[in-house]
């Protein structure tokens, strides 16, 4: 069975000290595919690491996270667009698989809002101009996203919704975006709520992912999470949907590769 983790960040801090084993255990249960955000400039060095570390496994995004748009966002922005041109020249063999994770945090601040919604749009450009997926962080802040998403709706437009805790209303309107939807832990969380009605949604716009070291499933709530609970959420979508982990691993699988282009 393989199983494909298209929201990991495998280069933190919380795994300086075991990344290999943390990496053995995922790839034991037949997680093979790391699907790897940015942040900003600052973790662009750990990413290319962990890249170079397993070539076979880890697949790179770019991007700026709205958590870390701040003042001088223009010029983080400026470094995203500068990575992905340099691994989009013509003979270049790694590339970006998507721009990410990228959207509108309204939890922490609201300081930067004005400045999360450019960088938004901006990034969603570059996504368009790479023919890249993007790969949306959303929190407080449906409404928002929804409104550049709306702007910039066309048919280069495609990603996933990463995390996706909204409602069932919400799932509608990012799958009529031509998103995914991104589900880990809280699937399994008791107020998670997503479970009461991701039945109505279709296997085709289901991916799975961890957001590791965050968010871990139960019965990790609350611990650090790894790339090897994705099965954790596996079982909890095989009771959902009643349907074989098998087949649910075979269907989020070919989603995911369809997006990331693989």
């Amino acid at each position: 069975m393989i199983l494909t983790d298209t929201h990991t960040h495998i280069y933190s801090e919380a795994f300086d000290e075991d990344q290999d084993e943390m990496m053995q255990r995922a790839i034991e249960k037949g997680v093979i595919r790391f699907f790897v955000p940015a942040i900003d400039s600052n973790y662009t060095k750990a990413m290319y690491a962990v890249e170079e570390k397993y070539p076979e496994h880890v697949f790179l995004m770019m991007g700026l996270h709205p958590t870390h748009v701040k003042a001088n966002y223009k010029e983080e922005l400026i470094h995203v667009e500068d990575e992905l041109k340099k691994r989009f020249k013509e003979g270049v063999e790694k590339k970006f698989y998507a721009v990410g994770e990228i959207g509108i945090d309204l939890y922490w601040d609201k300081t930067f809002l004005k400045e999360q919604q450019e960088a938004f749009r901006s990034q969603i450009q570059l996504a368009k101009k790479y023919r890249l997926p993007i790969v949306i962080h959303c929190r407080e802040a449906f409404e928002e996203v929804f409104e550049v998403l709306e702007l910039e709706k066309d048919e280069k437009l495609f990603g996933i919704f990463h995390c996706f805790s909204g409602t069932i209303e919400d799932a509608h309107r990012a799958i009529g975006y031509n998103m995914k939807l991104g589900i880990g832990g809280v699937v399994t969380f008791k107020n998670g709520k997503i479970d009461k009605f991701l039945d109505k949604i279709s296997l085709d716009n289901i991916v799975l992912e961890t957001d590791a070291p965050y968010l871990a499933p139960t019965p990790y709530r609350g611990k650090r999470n790894e790339s090897s609970y994705l099965v954790n959420v596996l079982q909890k979508l095989s009771n959902i949907y009643q349907k074989s982990e098998e087949e649910i691993a075979i269907i989020t699988t070919k989603n995911s590769k369809r997006i990331f282009g693989i």
